[in-house]
């Protein structure tokens, strides 16, 4: 089933074109990367589907469950999307940085009502980041740069969304915090959740993803499976390091 399905998408800063005609989808239960160098539109992209971006053309379709008709995201307010099961860890964490740990996740089901359902979630968020339950009274702005993004992970968790959208989550860690942030998006996919994931860092997102599109400029210039990709020249050359 296509969960999320992007066609001709086209943003313009002013008159700047950022995003040039972009088409993809993403498969229930799958993890798919868009990956490419800083500046390509990856981002971009990832704010035009939850709007927090206007898109100058194109369409974005998402359909939440088998069965359920395809509905478009172009006109749907961003804390919308939260109601629709889509949740995005943003770019730089956007932590609420004078609020402590558990204020946070309380705030990521702000729309929820099912208490034990909330409490269940915090408990797992807990198992997925120990370091958050030892730090659960702790100010946010104290945490350390891998806490914080552990924390905007488990935030954008707690409104136990299909779909979720992660924006850079390796950016400025340590190598040790990048594998663990990595493995934990790993189980939480295996939890059924979707994810569409953002990231510099090709090596660690290819060896994540099942399949991977490469961004330069505002358009996608190749895609397949992750493994695919993993072998391909050009992307050695470009983005892994090695031919």
């Amino acid at each position: 089933m296509q969960m999320l399905k992007v066609e001709n998408l086209n943003v313009n800063y002013g008159a700047i074109h950022a995003i040039k005609g972009v088409s993809f989808d993403v498969k229930k239960g799958e993890i798919v990367t868009l990956i490419g160098a800083n500046g390509a539109g990856k981002s971009t992209i990832l704010r035009a589907i939850s709007g927090l971006v206007k898109p100058s053309g194109g369409s974005v379709m998402y359909q939440r469950n088998e069965g359920e008709s395809p509905r478009s995201l172009m006109n749907v307010p961003a804390h919308k999307l939260v109601d629709l099961g889509i949740s995005h860890v943003p770019e730089g964490r956007r932590i609420f940085a004078n609020l402590t740990v558990l204020d946070n996740l309380e705030l990521g089901s702000y729309h929820r009502k099912d208490k034990a359902g909330i409490a269940e979630d915090m408990e797992w968020a807990f198992v997925l980041f120990p370091r958050l339950k030892e730090r659960r009274r702790q100010v946010a702005g104290t945490l350390s740069g891998g806490e914080q993004q552990m924390l905007a992970t488990a935030r954008g968790l707690m409104s136990r969304p299909d779909l979720l959208l992660m924006d850079e989550p390796s950016m400025g860690l340590a190598p040790i915090l990048v594998r663990e942030i990595f493995d934990t998006v790993a189980l939480i996919n295996k939890r059924g959740v979707t994810i569409l994931i953002v990231e510099q860092n090709a090596n660690m997102a290819l060896s994540l993803a099942n399949r991977a599109f490469v961004l330069e400029v505002g358009k996608i210039v190749l895609e397949g499976s992750a493994a695919e990709l993993s072998c391909d020249e050009k992307v050695r050359e470009a983005y892994l390091g090695g031919k």
